[in-house]
């Protein structure tokens, strides 16, 4: 196991998010919305850019549940983002955690949840969000 010296991201960051099955601004409007939510521990912008080339199949982005914006109150502010399409979103990262993100996703997206599986401390939620 990696130890928190030698991982690509700070302690604090639990809660790993991957997106699939939905193109750039889909992606896009996830990650812009959870980041208006918590703090994202990698700039990440699948906005970015020019789509040259094969989209990604998977878009990931990791985010510090413990780090609520807007003072503190973990809420989304402003019109919810419009989808395209529905997207398959897979959470991983301490139980406490995913549920954090799962509850801020609820307030922005339709969200259904389609598999949880819980370990020991950690929790994966897999979700299909789509436009509210």
């Amino acid at each position: 196991m990696e130890s928190n010296e030698t991982s690509n991201h700070a302690a604090d960051c639990d809660v790993t998010v991957q997106l699939s099955d939905c193109g750039r601004q889909d992606a896009h409007a996830v990650f812009a919305s959870l980041d208006r939510v918590f703090a994202a521990c990698d700039p990440v912008d699948p906005g970015a850019g020019t789509s040259g080339g094969a989209e990604p199949t998977v878009w990931m982005a990791t985010f510090d549940s413990g780090s609520a914006r807007q003072s503190g109150s973990g809420e989304a502010t402003g019109e919810p983002p419009a989808l395209s399409t529905r997207v398959n979103a897979l959470l991983t990262g301490d139980a406490h955690a995913v549920d954090e993100v799962e509850k801020a996703l609820a307030r922005i997206f339709e969200v259904h949840s389609t598999e949880s599986v819980s370990g020991e401390h950690e929790r994966e939620a897999r979700l299909q969000l789509g436009p509210r």
